[in-house]
């Protein structure tokens, strides 16, 4: 394991819910990982944001990490939930709103 991989690890394991994206919570760099702010902000779930741009080797590694090819990715628990498509249809349908809860992460009533 590269020391890349060790921090991924880290984190996604340290953190209930984690969001490798472009940019950061703050100033998203890119669309997709916009959206993915937008629905957690909206669901009122605390979540650390890590900016993939920040480093090269974290771009790669964590697509490496969750054999997934694109950024933003999403984790709850130590657990890889998906890119932006599939949680914004997770979103829609309420799975992501109960797959939080039943994880033990607060949602905020919608």
């Amino acid at each position: 394991m590269s020391g890349i991989n060790d921090f991924i690890d880290n984190e996604v394991k340290t953190n209930d819910v984690v969001l490798f994206m472009k940019g950061t919570p703050q100033f998203p760099q890119c669309g997709f990982s916009g959206q993915v702010v937008q629905i957690l902000d909206y669901l009122g779930v605390p979540y650390k944001g890590i900016n993939v741009l920040a480093d090269d080797s974290l771009r790669n590694g964590i697509k490496d990490y969750s054999n997934w090819p694109t950024i933003p990715q999403l984790y709850v628990k130590g657990e890889f939930i998906g890119g932006c498509d599939i949680i914004r249809e997770m979103f829609q349908s309420s799975e992501l709103q109960q797959h939080f809860t039943e994880a033990g992460v607060p949602v905020k009533a919608a």
